[in-house]
Order: structure tokens, then C-alpha cells, then sequence
């Protein structure tokens, strides 16, 4: 057998092992080339909707705060102290519930008082119409004129008798003195009289007015009395409680104890512009009056009140500071679910426009005040419109220029394509995870 020699066998077996390397770099790098086709991600997948053309309602918005139709402060009228509490605070309340409790132990005696001195009044005034003292005087009165009428006859009697001789000058004298004694006794008994008379009248009228004024006291004892309990006015929501049981109230002032507000139906304050007024009243852009008017309220979450609302109130002047009307709408509110002082949007229809392509807000991106959306087109590739926007149309919005009916726009996904790629398109009703 023919030997290798040594250099020709290192040599031989330099080339295998580079053979080896080449078929081991080569499988290496095939691997590499699969790996790099497989890592290509997929289209990412976005939801679209289609550009709809109908006739809509154009809606106009305004910011109000809601207000309860009643409120109610409950003060203390009288003084004393907080004795019995009968509500939760926060809670329901109807009209002519009792609220609260007032010691009456003090107004109770002061009604007792009253009362006895009305009827000393009344018994001072019988006292004052009996009018002994006048009855004795009118019947003095009545003695002087007996004597007076006497007095006359014996005078007359005696005075042709002292003509003719028949009687002595001084009987007749005598006479004549009586007479004059007998009628000053009367003139002093009839000043007398009338003097007693106008008396006894003053004390009359005194009694009297006494007797009005204690009734006037016993009416004011038991106003007192009555302002001890105190009931609510109206049926709505009662408010935190602001004295607690056993303080003093109604020292002073009338001490806050609560407020009651009644919020069904709930009433929402807002304005309007000169120009927003002249679109909910002109009957040839509005197509109906204001108080036919049908105003949604938007809460804050951004759900909608179940009950409609309509106008209640319209202010008589436009302010001129701010060019704007003060408007009041109401709204039914059952069980008092919305609370007075919340913020909500009102948004009313006031005009159609017809044949309106609309696109959803949420496709709607600005940028540097131009209005862009992001179209998918058949081929599932995307590009970019501006577009010019008109009047609001619920959650659309009305295309003026830049899409047409059944166009495709991206409403969710947006932040993961860009002009020129290519997406996933789901329609804005399937449940696609993105």
C-alpha cells in the first residue's frame, strides 16, 4: 500500500474542514433568511366606518346647570331649645311631615298667661257696663228735678196771693229762694251725670281695647306654640342637618335648621346668543315656535336623561354686557335622580338638512387647524383627506368637502397606520380585538 504523505494529508484535511464550515455557513445562513420572511408583521387591524348620506337634524348646544323647581329654607321662628330631630338627612320628605321639635314647656305657660288675662279684661268690662255709679246719678238727678218741680209750683202758687195781700212778702221770698236752690241742686246733679257718663264710657272702651289686646296675646301665644313643630312646606329632598338636638335656636335670628328643595321637575339654567335666539324662535329657520321645542340633557358621563325637556321661561331682555339671553328649560325628574347645581350640556334640534354626508366625530383628526380623516380604500391601503366640516349632526358630524357617500374612514386604530400602509379594516359594529 502507497503511502500519504504528510503535507498532502494536512492539506486534505484542511479542504474537508472548509467544506464542512461552507455547508455549516451556508445552512446557517438559509435558517437566517426563514427567520428574517417570517418576522414581517401583519397588517395592523382598525375599525372603519362608512361615509352615510341622509337627512339629519342640525343640533345646537348650550352649557346649564340644574336648579330645583322649589327650595325651601327651615329657620327656627321661635327661641328656644332643639329638642327632637324626625328626618335622615339626605332622605325623601313630604309636604306636611314633621321635621322638627322645639321645646314648648315655655310657650305652653306663656298661652296659660294670656289666656288668664283675657279673662280679667273681659271681666273688668262687665264690671264697666253695669254703669252703677250713672244709674245712682240719674236717679239724684231725678230727686233734684222732683224738687225743682215743687220748688215751680209753690212759686207760682204764692206769687198772685202777694199781689193781692193774701200771703206776707216774705212767704213768697221764701218760696222763690227754694225754687233757685231747688234748680242748682239739679244743674249740679245733671253735671254730675254727664260727667259719670263719659267716665264710665272711657272705662268701657278701656275694658274694651283690654279685652282685644289679651285675645291679640293669646293668638301670639299660640303662633308661638304652633312655630314649635316644625313641618315641611313642600315634598322634595331634605339637605344635611345644620343644628343638631339640644342647642338653643332662634336666638337673635331665625337659625338655619335644613333646606328642603323639590327637584321634580328638575329646572336647567342657561343663555343663548342673540343669534341662537333668532334660530330657536324664527319659525322660517326653526320650523316651530320655542315652546314646541324638545331640549336633550346631556350629563356629564355623557349619557343622555331619559325625559325630554322643554321651555319654561325665556328672560325679557338681552343682557348688553354679555349679548346674551337667559333661558330656563324643565325637565321631568322622577324620584329625584338628578340633583340640583349639576353641569349638563342641553342640545335641541333647530333645523334638517337634507341629502347631509356625514362622518363619525371620532374619525375627525386636526392638525394645525386643517381637518383630516384617514381613508382605507379597496385594496385596504390608506390615505389621507381634508375634508371641510359643517353644523354637528348628533355624534356626526356634516362633510362639506373631501368624502363621499360610502367611503371607508378609520374611527379606532388610528395612531397605528400611517398614509401608504396597508391595515386590517373591521367594521365599527364587529367585536374585532385591535
Amino acid at each position: 500500500m502507497k503511502k500519504i504523505p504528510p503535507a498532502r494529508n494536512l492539506s486534505v484535511s484542511l479542504a474537508v474542514l472548509i467544506l464542512i464550515a461552507a455547508l455549516a455557513f451556508g445552512a446557517s445562513c438559509g435558517k437566517s433568511g426563514q427567520h428574517t420572511a417570517a418576522a414581517q408583521p401583519p397588517p395592523p387591524t382598525v375599525i372603519v366606518a362608512s361615509v352615510n348620506q341622509k337627512t339629519v337634524p342640525i343640533y345646537s348646544e348650550y352649557v346649564g346647570q340644574t336648579r330645583a323647581d322649589n327650595t325651601v329654607e327651615l329657620r327656627a321662628r321661635v327661641e328656644g331649645i332643639l329638642q327632637k330631630v324626625y328626618f335622615r338627612e339626605g332622605s325623601p320628605v313630604k309636604k306636611g311631615q314633621l321635621l322638627f321639635a322645639i321645646d314648648k314647656r315655655p310657650f305652653e305657660a306663656s298661652l296659660q298667661s294670656a289666656k288668664a288675662i283675657a279673662a280679667k279684661a273681659v271681666a273688668d268690662l262687665a264690671q264697666a257696663q253695669q254703669r252703677t255709679d250713672v244709674l245712682q246719678a240719674q236717679a239724684e238727678l231725678a230727686d233734684a228735678n222732683a224738687v225743682l218741680a215743687r220748688a215751680d209750683q209753690d212759686v207760682n202758687r204764692l206769687a198772685p196771693l202777694a199781689k193781692e195781700k193774701a200771703v206776707t212778702e216774705q212767704d213768697l221770698d221764701a218760696a222763690v229762694a227754694a225754687q233757685k236752690s231747688a234748680r242748682a241742686s239739679v244743674d249740679a246733679k245733671q253735671a254730675n251725670l254727664t260727667n259719670l257718663e263719659h267716665a264710665v264710657k272711657y272705662t268701657i272702651e278701656r275694658a274694651k281695647a283690654e279685652v282685644s289686646a289679651s285675645n291679640a296675646r293669646i293668638t301670639q301665644a299660640q303662633l308661638d306654640l304652633s312655630y314649635c313643630n316644625i313641618y315641611s312646606p313642600i315634598s322634595g329632598v331634605i339637605g344635611f342637618l345644620q343644628v343638631d338636638e339640644g342647642n338653643l335656636v332662634g336666638r337673635g335670628d331665625a337659625t338655619l335648621l335644613a333646606t328642603v328643595s323639590a327637584s321634580d321637575p328638575l329646572l336647567v339654567d342657561f343663555s343663548v346668543s342673540e343669534i341662537e335666539y333668532l334660530k330657536l324662535t324664527d319659525a322660517e329657520t326653526a320650523g316651530h315656535g320655542a315652546g314646541k321645542l324638545r331640549f336633550d340633557l346631556l350629563l356629564s358621563d355623557e349619557s343622555t336623561h331619559p325625559y325630554q325637556g322643554t321651555f319654561k321661561v325665556l328672560d325679557r331682555t338681552v343682557d348688553p354686557t354679555t349679548g346674551t339671553l337667559k333661558v330656563e328649560a324643565t325637565f321631568p325628574n322622577p324620584g329625584g335622580y338628578l340633583r340640583p347645581g349639576q353641569f349638563a350640556r342641553l342640545r335641541v334640534a333647530v333645523a334638517e338638512k337634507e341629502n347631509a354626508i356625514l362622518v363619525p366625530q371620532r374619525a375627525i383628526q386636526e392638525l394645525q387647524g386643517a381637518k383630516t380623516v384617514f381613508v382605507v380604500d379597496d385594496q385596504n391601503m390608506v390615505t389621507v383627506r381634508s375634508i371641510r366640516l359643517g353644523d354637528k349632526a348628533d355624534k356626526d358630524i356634516i362633510v362639506l368637502e373631501g368624502l363621499n357617500p360610502g367611503d371607508r374612514v378609520i374611527v379606532e386604530g388610528m395612531q397605528k397606520v400611517r398614509p401608504g400602509s396597508q391595515v386590517n379594516p373591521a367594521n365599527a359594529g364587529a367585536t374585532t380585538k385591535l
